[in-house]
C-alpha cells in the first residue's frame, strides 16, 4: 500500500505544484480563468498560495501523516469550490478541474488508506 500512495502522493504534489507555479509567476492561462469566472485577477497570487500550500503539505504528510489527510481533505474543497465557480457563470468546460479533481480526490482516498485504515 505504501507504493501506491507514495506514487499517487507524489504525482499529486508535483500537479499541484507545477499549477500553483503558473498562478505565482501571472502567467496568462489563470488571468484568462480568472476572467471567465468573473473573479478579481489579485486572486490569482493567493489562489496560486493555496495550492503551492496543499501540495506541500501532501509532501509533509510523509512525515506527519495528520498534515498529509488535511491537505489531501483542502485540495478536494479547493476544487469542489472551483467547480462552483465554473458552474456560476455557466462554464462547461471541466476537462482540466476533472483531472485536478480526480487527483486530489485520488490521493485523499490513498492517504485514508493507507495512514488511517
Amino acid at each position: 500500500m505504501f507504493a501506491a500512495y507514495a506514487t499517487i502522493t507524489i504525482f499529486a504534489a508535483l500537479l499541484f505544484g507545477s499549477s500553483s507555479v503558473i498562478y505565482l509567476i501571472g502567467h496568462e492561462f489563470p488571468k484568462a480563468q480568472l476572467d471567465m469566472k468573473g473573479l478579481p485577477r489579485a486572486w490569482g497570487p493567493v489562489l496560486g498560495t493555496m495550492l503551492a500550500l496543499g501540495s506541500l503539505g501532501l509532501l509533509g504528510g510523509f512525515a506527519i501523516p495528520m498534515l498529509g489527510t488535511l491537505a489531501a481533505y483542502s485540495l478536494v474543497l479547493y476544487f469542489t469550490v472551483a467547480l462552483l465557480a465554473h458552474l456560476r457563470v455557466g462554464s462547461r468546460k471541466l476537462g482540466n478541474w476533472s483531472l485536478f479533481f480526480a487527483t486530489s480526490v485520488a490521493v485523499l482516498g490513498a492517504n485514508l488508506l493507507h495512514h488511517w485504515w
